[in-house]
C-alpha cells in the first residue's frame, strides 16, 4: 500500500504524512457501479483515490440524479470532509465509474493533520476551489449551453475519465446523469451518429469524432 500512496501523494505530502496515511489508511478496491456514499448516511472516513474515478451526483426531490463531476487519481471530495468536519448527512450519492482503489482515511485525522501538515491544508483548499470550479462549470452548462453541446461535453468527459472510446452506457443512464429525458438524448445521439461523431450499439457508444 505504502508504493500505491507513494505514486499517487509521493508529489503532494511530506514523508511524515505519508507515513501516516499508510499507517491509520484503509485500503479499498471497488468494482464499477459500486456505491461508496449514500444521499443522507453519515460518513465516517475520507476517500483519496488511487486509480479508477468516482462519479459525484445529487438527486432531486422526483430521484432524478444529476453528475456533478468526477474524482481521480489524486483526488478526494470536498463535500465529504464538509459533511464529515460537521457530523451532517451526506447531500451527495457516490458511484465508482470504473473499477478504482483507495484509501479511507478516518475523519478525525482531518482536523489534526490541518494543524500539523502544511502540505494537507494546502491538499484540503485546493479540493475545494477544484470542485467549487467544477460545479460552477456544471451550472453554467446547464444555464447556458444547448442540450447537444452538453451531450458533447458529457460524452467528451466519459471518455477521458474512463480512457475508452467506448463508453458503456444506455440511453437511460445517460438521461439520469444529465436530469432530462431518455427521448431527447437519444434523438441527439441519433444525430450525432448521422453526422459520423459516434457509432451506437445495444447498450454502448462508441466515440469516433468528437
Amino acid at each position: 500500500m505504502k508504493e500505491k500512496i507513494q505514486q499517487s501523494y509521493g508529489h503532494i505530502f511530506e514523508k511524515e504524512l505519508l507515513d501516516e496515511i499508510a499507517e491509520v489508511g484503509v485500503y479499498k478496491e471497488v468494482q464499477k457501479g459500486d456505491k461508496l456514499i449514500e444521499i443522507g448516511s453519515y460518513i465516517k472516513s475520507i476517500p483519496l483515490l488511487i486509480s479508477g474515478a468516482i462519479k459525484i451526483l445529487r438527486e432531486d426531490e422526483d430521484g432524478d440524479e444529476l453528475l456533478l463531476y468526477y474524482l481521480e487519481r489524486g483526488d478526494t471530495c470536498s463535500m465529504t470532509m464538509t459533511c464529515c468536519l460537521g457530523n451532517q448527512q451526506s447531500k451527495i450519492r457516490a458511484i465508482a465509474e470504473i473499477d478504482t482503489e483507495l484509501i479511507m482515511i478516518p475523519v478525525n485525522k482531518m482536523e489534526q493533520w490541518s494543524a500539523k501538515y502544511k502540505s494537507w491544508r494546502n491538499f484540503v483548499f485546493d479540493s475545494y476551489n477544484n470542485r467549487i470550479n467544477e460545479l460552477f462549470e456544471t451550472i453554467d452548462s446547464i444555464a447556458f449551453d444547448k442540450m447537444d453541446e452538453r451531450l458533447i461535453g458529457y460524452l467528451k468527459e466519459k471518455k477521458r475519465v474512463t480512457k475508452d472510446n467506448t463508453i458503456q452506457n444506455t440511453h437511460q443512464e445517460i438521461a439520469y446523469e444529465m436530469h432530462t429525458s431518455r427521448v431527447v438524448i437519444s434523438r441527439l445521439l441519433k444525430k450525432l451518429e448521422k453526422l459520423g461523431k459516434i457509432q451506437l450499439h445495444r447498450n454502448s457508444i462508441e466515440v469516433i469524432d468528437l
